[in-house]
Order: C-alpha cells, then structure tokens, then sequence
C-alpha cells in the first residue's frame, strides 16, 4: 500500500510539470491552429534562463518565473507577429496553413537550439534546489517535488481563472470557437492569436523553469517535451485547456507506474499510449 500512495504521488508531481508543458501547446493550436513543433526549444529556453539566474546572481528559482515567462511570452508574441502572421497572411486555407505552420516551426526549433547550443554548448548543467526528503509515516516525499506540484497547480489555475473569468479570456474564447463572429463583435482576431501564442509560449517558460529544479538540462532536450506535450493534448482532446490539465496527470501517473516497473520503458510506455488513442479515440477525452 505504502509502495502504491508513493507511485500516485510521485506521478502526480511528474504530472504537474506535464500539465504546465502541455497547457501552453494545447493554447496555441485550440486558438491559432499552430501545432508548434518548437514548443519544446521555450521550455528549454525557460530552464536555462533559470539555471542562468539563479547560479549567476543567486535568485532563488522560484522567483525566476518573473524570468522565463516574460521572456518567453515576448518572444512567442514576436514569432507569431513576425512569422505565422505573415504566413497566415499568404496561405490562401486553413487546412494549408496547419501544415506550413508546422514546417515553419520545425524552423524556428532548429534556428532556437542552435542559439542555444552557440550560448550555452552542449553540457550537461543543473543546480541543487530543496533536494531533501520528509516523510509521512512510511511515505517519502521530495521536497522539491513537492514545492513542483504546488506550484504547478498554482500555475494551471490562475491560468485557468485567466481564461474563465477575464474579459481577455472570453475573448480568447470567442476568437477559439468562430473567429468571424467574434470579429464582428469587435474582437481584434490578430491580437487575440499573438496574445494566445504568447501566453503559450509563457507557459512553456514556466514549465522550463519547474523542470529545472529537478532534472539536469541540455540544450537538446526540447523535442522530448515537445512529444510528451503533444501525446498529452491528444489525450486530452486537442485545443482542450482542462483536458490537457487532467492528461498531463494522467500521463503522470503512467510514467510513475511504468518507472517503478522499468525505468527505460516509459518513453516507450507514452508512445504505446499515443498510437492507442489515435486508433480508438483520436478525439481525447474532452476532445469535440
């Protein structure tokens, strides 16, 4: 029993982190119909900014989310303004520019890792950070996975709130259901995508910035969250923000479960999982 609370907490902490990763992306295509391929180049972009500040000038990381995720939301705001804009502008269908959109962002990650390979090299760097356990009875946890699930799920609501109970976020909301309509209502759609691309791209950050708390980072480690993103918003239904928060969670728990059996399996574990939902529900579970 002791084995089994221990397997659902410690998928719950790795389920955190997918969520965050997964929220951003989920954003991004329900909204602008961009399946950013480079989404994971901006969680490794938020990582080493904060790996950056925090061994430099010695911030604490938490407080480095005032880093990453500016940072991020400025730069998301600039690829979308810049690039998909001016794309969208020459494609002459929707269905066109998915696929160019995502050719193009298959350019953006490489252009993005290259900077950082040129910044930052190709080491493996890290930091210590509350890496200390306490227990429970006969249940351990990690401190800093424990500081990473609150912080998640502190993450996740406020966005969620943001997108509830905001007037940018009914906004965003409209733009995402009939964008003509909305446009009609006075909706500036434009603004509304680089907006959604943006706070996309900030969450990447902040993911970033929960990652590197506990792993060891490498400027190559992009595509992997990319994946995991991906295979969360199908899980959870594509353009579904609380469907992409209870997938991230989901596929949390898979990965303890699947760790605690077989360490090396889970990557392979998540991609089973991905082909499976393609072929019996491609929709997700909250997919339309």
């Amino acid at each position: 029993m002791v084995l089994l609370i221990n397997i659902i907490l410690n998928g719950l902490l790795l389920g955190g982190i997918y969520a965050v990763t997964a929220v951003g992306l989920s954003l991004q295509y329900g909204v602008a119909r961009i399946l950013n391929i480079a989404h994971g180049e901006y969680i490794m972009v938020g990582a080493f900014l904060t790996w950056l500040v925090h061994t430099k000038f010695g911030v604490n990381p938490l407080l480095c989310l005032a880093v990453a995720g500016p940072a991020m939301f400025i730069l998301g705001y600039l690829v979308q303004t810049f690039l998909f804009r001016k794309l969208k502008e020459k494609t002459p269908t929707p269905a066109e520019f998915e696929g160019s959109s995502m050719l193009m962002a298959f350019g953006i990650l490489f252009v993005i890792q290259s900077i950082a390979i040129f910044l930052w090299g190709t080491n493996i760097e890290g930091y210590s950070y509350l890496a200390y356990s306490i227990y429970l009875g006969d249940i351990r946890l990690s401190v800093n996975r424990l500081v990473i699930l609150i912080a998640a799920l502190a993450i996740c609501l406020l966005f969620y709130l943001l997108l509830t109970r905001t007037r940018t976020g009914k906004a965003i909301r409209a733009a995402s259901q009939d964008p003509d309509a909305a446009a009609l209502m006075g909706i500036n759609i434009n603004r509304m995508l680089a907006l959604c691309f943006a706070l996309g791209a900030m969450m990447a950050g902040f993911a970033g910035m929960l990652i590197s708390l506990v792993y060891q980072l490498q400027t190559n480690m992009g595509m992997q969250y990319t994946i995991i993103a991906i295979i969360v918003v199908v899980l959870g239904g594509l353009g579904s923000i609380p469907g992409s928060l209870i997938g991230g969670f989901l596929l949390g728990i898979l990965g303890a479960i699947v760790n605690s059996i077989e360490p090396g399996l889970h990557m392979a574990a998540y991609y089973l999982l991905f082909m499976i939902l393609l072929l019996v529900k491609p929709s997700g579970i909250f997919g339309r």
